[in-house]
């Protein structure tokens, strides 16, 4: 090989070595010595291989140079050579940092070995040293950033289960510390854009907010941010009673700012919650980011709307414990067999985000279906009806809510109108409660967005379309077949109701466990009056 042709050759390795790599560098030098080239740790494990001839060698040759390596393996040398049958294997080991093993470069080639190649490689040592240390340091960063985002979501699900004091103590090896009250901010990505989203919230929060990626949506990012964050930074407030509105004032500082620094990007905004309420504020602000899709700001909070787990008061307290008492004192028969709590968070999370929640709980979808089914035999619970799963999804806010069992006469729901002379006076029915006063006005201030809506002047009666979607168990193909209409209809007709209502339907977290529980309770209260 002469000097003309070397010297283009090393100018081609520091140019593969910017393009492409340690693989680009490796496949270059496997044409070049028509056989099989690779990184090898000390054991003999290939690392990374490649193999661009004709005849079929790869598996044979990556065999062949880890044996090769396992015999050179402590040897103090430059380079070494062995010849095994028809190949030349040529080693070269790498250099590395005193604290780190350097892999070691292994070509196997057919004899007679092309001209200059152990020049070759003996030149392309250097770049790929380099290569391999600028990939190291990589693979370690992204190793360090995928366990913090692992202990990030980790806080989150602590969180959104009522854990708060792990939540603390997780939390207290990253930063910054969980603040309280919070205010949960849910962001809607651009594809391929949300770890960029990331950083911008980084830097807009000032360093404040607990940033997670959403281990549910992939383009979604969950922001929990201190109350007071956006204190005094304008006026004026969102709109809506239960609704999602379009603030534009200091309680949406925040989320305007996003929204304006990124232009394809959705925020949903909640009310200032305790940190205990983490998962009533995720909620709320997954309803807000519905109607923030459809608004040319696309940024909107959830209106003030007051919590059926409030107003239920401590007679809704103790039917939610007579409820899930089966679930929560059951012991398993087994030791690995999921226990009581376990049992009830796998409940909430599937009541959230319905078959998502094998990727919130990271559990295989068999798993998630063999708890459900035991969770529904515990219970005496058929899960496929909305009415069973809104009884449960109550419940266990009920059971998260501790406000419920000391709540006021004056703030709770009034005592229960004894429905005969023989009714108990501890009520352990879900009719019961919803027959109160304070949850028929709580029920009258769901539907009352549909009364004189946009929707009902471009669609059928908007309460038919949704007393039927909940009739058919909010199955979009069973509510088309009832309604006489296509399924993209019945689509359309539901997100016009999103924005009416300023609440999600058609994505978990779903509106329509509160809206069944509020239709039953205007039932109830019509036949209440017809008698």
């Amino acid at each position: 090989m002469g000097a003309r042709e070397r010297a283009d050759d090393v100018l081609r390795m520091y140019r593969l070595a910017r393009s492409g790599g340690s693989r680009e560098l490796l496949r270059w030098v496997s044409g070049r010595a028509a056989g099989w080239a690779g990184l090898l740790d000390g054991d003999g494990t290939v690392l990374h291989g490649v193999v661009r001839s004709a005849d079929g060698m790869g598996a044979g040759a990556a065999a062949l140079a880890g044996e090769c390596v396992r015999e050179v393996t402590g040897l103090d040398a430059h380079s070494f050579s062995f010849d095994r049958g028809a190949h030349t294997v040529l080693l070269f080991p790498l250099d590395g940092p005193p604290d780190s093993t350097a892999p070691t470069l292994v070509a196997v080639a057919p004899r007679p070995l092309p001209e200059g190649l152990p020049t070759l490689l003996a030149d392309v040592t250097m770049p790929l040293t380099m290569c391999w240390a600028a990939e190291s340091v990589e693979r370690r960063r992204r190793r360090v950033d995928l366990a913090e985002s692992r202990g990030r979501e980790a806080v989150l699900h602590l969180l959104m289960t009522g854990q708060l004091s792990i939540a603390h103590q997780v939390a207290g090896a990253l930063k910054p510390t969980l603040p309280d009250p919070v205010r949960v901010y849910v962001v809607e990505c651009p594809v391929g854009g949300r770890d960029e989203v990331m950083r911008i919230c980084t830097r807009l929060s000032g360093g404040r907010s607990w940033i997670v990626r959403c281990p549910v949506y992939s383009r979604h990012v969950i922001l929990v941010v201190p109350a007071d964050a956006d204190t005094g930074t304008g006026g004026g407030t969102g709109t809506g009673d239960g609704a999602g509105g379009q603030g534009g004032g200091a309680e949406q500082w925040l989320g305007v700012r996003i929204a304006d620094a990124v232009a394809e990007c959705v925020v949903g905004a909640s009310e200032d919650v305790p940190l205990s309420d983490t998962a009533t504020g995720y909620r709320q602000a997954f309803h807000a980011l519905a109607v923030a899709r459809g608004l040319p700001a696309r940024h909107a909070r959830f209106g003030s709307a007051q919590e059926p787990a409030v107003v239920v008061g401590e007679a809704g307290a103790r039917w939610a414990k007579a409820l899930l008492d089966p679930l929560l004192t059951h012991v398993p028969r087994r030791s690995h067999d999921p226990g009581s709590q376990e049992l009830a968070a796998t409940l909430a999370s599937w009541l959230a985000f319905s078959s998502h929640a094998t990727q919130h709980l990271k559990i295989h979808r068999n798993t998630l279906a063999a708890r459900l089914r035991l969770i529904g035999e515990l219970l005496g619970l058929d899960l496929n009806r909305v009415g069973d799963q809104a009884a449960l999804d109550l419940a266990l806010r009920i059971r998260a809510t501790p406000t419920t069992l000391t709540t006021t006469a004056t703030a709770g729901p009034e005592p229960l109108k004894s429905p005969g002379p023989s009714a108990p006076s501890a009520p352990h029915r879900l009719d019961d409660i919803l027959r109160t006063t304070a949850m028929r006005e709580w029920a009258d201030r769901q539907l009352r967005p549909l009364s004189g809506s946009d929707s009902s002047r471009n669609a059928a009666d908007p309460r038919e379309t949704l007393r039927t979607w909940l009739e058919c168990e909010a199955r979009t193909a069973a509510t088309a077949a009832a309604l006489g209409i296509s399924v993209p209809g019945v689509r359309k007709r539901l997100t016009r109701l999103e924005s009416a209502l300023g609440r999600s339907l058609l994505q978990a977290p779903s509106a329509r466990y509160d809206l069944w529980l509020a239709f039953r309770a205007l039932d109830l209260a019509e036949a209440e009056a017809a008698r």
